[in-house]
């Protein structure tokens, strides 16, 4: 059993959340259905407490556990958002941060989901990605390297992504570092997911 903790606090990216959510339960389902039924991977959705969040553009989410309460994890992965800049000055989240990463096999974030890394410790002195218009206030906090031409970043366990849509992809890449790349290709697959966005340069 492979248990993905993902932060969610108040102004956190939808499709920060939502995305890896999308390709780690895709990715449950299918290992699930090669092993009988039987449950082998889940994430969880970890916050300060149980009460609704309220995402950057609306989306309202309920946690499935709090800081003090949540299952033991493997991997942890922070979104990023316009709610970053405060939760950068929430104590208990930076600390649980700071307690959580170590005994995790994996701490990836995406977008801005990197500056609370930063702060509880995991991302410094590590190569990085970030959303392009956070990159050089992430540089400037020093103690870092912004890498600025990569959809995402492997450092050791630390992986971090670009903005926003950028998190299906680095979570795309997880699972296939857990599993394999021929189930990353599956798991890709039965998302459908083959980006031909319109109006391109």
């Amino acid at each position: 059993m492979t248990t993905t903790g993902i932060v969610i606090f108040d102004g956190a990216e939808d499709l920060d959340i939502v995305g890896p959510w999308e390709v780690l339960g895709v990715s449950a389902a299918l290992r699930s259905a090669a092993h009988g039924g039987q449950e082998v991977d889940r994430a969880v959705l970890v916050a300060d407490s149980l009460g609704p969040v309220r995402c950057a553009q609306g989306l309202r989410v309920l946690p499935d556990a709090t800081f003090d309460s949540h299952p033991v994890l493997d991997d942890v992965l922070v979104p990023g958002g316009i709610g970053t800049r405060t939760e950068v000055g929430n104590p208990r989240l930076i600390d649980w941060l700071r307690r959580t990463a170590p005994g995790c096999r994996w701490v990836t974030s995406v977008c801005t989901g990197v500056l609370l890394l930063h702060e509880a410790g995991p991302a410094r002195g590590r190569s990085v990605a970030t959303h392009w218009s956070f990159e050089d206030q992430l540089e400037a906090r020093g103690d870092v390297t912004v890498v600025r031409d990569r959809r995402w970043v492997v450092d050791g366990n630390l992986v971090t992504s670009q903005g926003v849509s950028a998190g299906i992809d680095m979570a795309l890449w997880l699972v296939g570092e857990r599993y394999g790349v021929e189930h990353s290709r599956a798991v890709r697959r039965q998302m459908q997911y083959d980006p031909e966005p319109p109006y391109q340069d």
